[in-house]
């Protein structure tokens, strides 16, 4: 279930909004950087381009840099609660999505077993029909029975044989629904991949 795509999308943006609540904790901390910078000097380009190898016309600088929000302490918190009631209702949507497609793969389950119950059993009673109809045909030759009874057992068979035909499509259309509420899409050898994340 996890190839879904609402699943995958809400569990996307719960890690988002996870990595939010991070960066927001973030800025509570210094930040620092190192800044360098490498110039040439010389009184003129000839002189600047002839002389690279040496290092007497290299200039250069660099030196730490520390930033540190320390007096918007109060909004940098305030910025990590609102990241964090965001994360909780992305986690509540989360957790929604996985019990919706939960529930919906349930039905679509319960309603395939059912409707291929179904088709068993007229199956079974489309069999015995037939028999009936073939009996039904032979007595009519012997004699025994006029033809009213054959019409009456190749209705009945006719009637049968279209409700397990009405059956066994319903019973596909389960079946591509339940690929789909699954997910569906899976490639060759997807027994063998391992989830990344």
């Amino acid at each position: 279930m996890r190839r879904r795509p609402d699943i995958r999308q809400a569990e996307r943006e719960l890690a988002a909004q996870t990595a939010q609540v991070g960066v927001a904790t973030a800025d509570l901390y210094p930040k620092f950087v190192l800044n360098g910078s490498i110039a040439v000097t010389g009184d003129s380009l000839n002189r600047m381009t002839s002389n690279l190898t040496t290092t007497e016309n290299w200039a250069l600088s660099g030196g730490p840099q520390i930033r540190w929000n320390l007096f918007d302490a109060g909004a940098i918190r305030k910025n990590i609660e609102i990241q964090s009631v965001l994360q909780e209702q992305a986690l509540v949507q989360y957790e929604s999505t996985v019990l919706n497609a939960f529930e919906e793969v349930e039905n679509t389950l319960t309603a395939y077993a059912k409707e291929q119950n179904r088709k068993e059993s007229l199956e079974l009673a489309a069999q015995a029909a037939q028999q009936a109809a073939n009996l039904a045909q032979q007595e009519y030759q012997a004699g025994w029975k006029d033809f009213t009874s054959v019409l009456i057992a190749q209705r009945s068979l006719i009637n049968l044989q279209d409700e397990l035909a009405q059956s066994q499509g319903t019973v596909t259309a389960n079946l591509v629904r339940l690929y789909k509420v699954l997910g569906g899409g899976w490639p060759y050898g997807a027994e063998n991949e391992k989830e990344t994340y």
